[in-house]
């Protein structure tokens, strides 16, 4: 049965600039996406590109996230860091709250927290992790949302503790058949094409099937789509993205 939503919210990560090294086109994401996941420092983005960022999501209306991951610099954060919970939760904190106090700069605030890369797929599995980032979110906030992987461990963890758990799928990353993301280092894991990209969020939002990397069939149900920042293309890709949601009659909205 084909049951299309009426809403979606579409998010993309931004603010992972860095000094004199500058990635992704923020400005130009932020007039098709309805949340930005803003780089809080240690994965990627500095003081001076959080709050642009911030000013620049607040002059497009669109709503801040604050995009935690583990303290991996060089890394760009996609390594898995065994890192001790206390640690990651006081990482967690830190990340929030330098975000807050940018964010208010700019005439914004923080709405939820999406962590990211690595400390994302850890903590679809990984409990104590999982558990350290939903003790820190609800220890700064607990309106917070937090932004995951539907199924994830951190996802079960911040519902039983009274946080929102709000489901995300990605348009632009390929999926094993558990529903995981596949590895960035598997051919096919990064999808580029803004076309194909675009059909795939329509048969997500209508509760159709989409294919696995393995072919085979499954079915993705969140409230949030997430197109990367960083990609090749991604302004190309949000733009198709957007331009399908609105041709479906599909509203983007943000869920925060």
């Amino acid at each position: 049965m084909r049951v299309t939503m009426h809403a979606i919210d579409l998010n993309s990560d931004v603010g992972e600039s860095f000094g004199r090294w500058s990635l992704g086109d923020d400005a130009a994401m932020m007039a098709s996406v309805s949340s930005a996941n803003v780089a809080c420092g240690f994965h990627a983005g500095d003081p001076s590109v959080i709050r642009t960022t911030c000013e620049a999501a607040a002059k497009a209306g669109v709503v801040v996230g604050a995009h935690v991951g583990y303290r991996d610099l060089a890394g760009f954060g996609r390594r898995y860091m065994d890192v001790d919970p206390r640690e990651l939760a006081d990482d967690v904190v830190y990340q929030i709250g330098a975000l807050q106090a940018l964010a208010a700069t700019a005439g914004a605030r923080v709405r939820y927290v999406k962590p990211h890369g690595g400390l994302y797929n850890a903590i679809v599995h990984h409990t104590a992790q999982a558990r350290a980032v939903v003790e820190a979110v609800k220890s700064v906030d607990p309106g917070l949302p937090i932004l995951c992987l539907p199924g994830s461990e951190v996802l079960r963890l911040a519902e039983a503790s009274g946080l929102r758990a709000v489901s995300e799928a990605f348009a632009d990353r390929a999926y094993n058949p558990d529903g995981t993301l596949a590895s960035r280092s598997q051919p096919g894991s990064v999808l580029e094409d803004p076309d194909m990209v675009a059909a795939r969020v329509l048969r997500m939002t209508a509760g159709e099937t989409i294919c696995a990397i393995d072919g085979s069939d499954l079915k993705i149900q969140a409230e949030s789509v997430c197109v990367h920042g960083d990609s090749p293309g991604a302004v190309a890709m949000a733009v198709a993205v957007k331009a399908a949601l609105d041709d479906a009659g599909i509203t983007i909205t943000a869920f925060a």
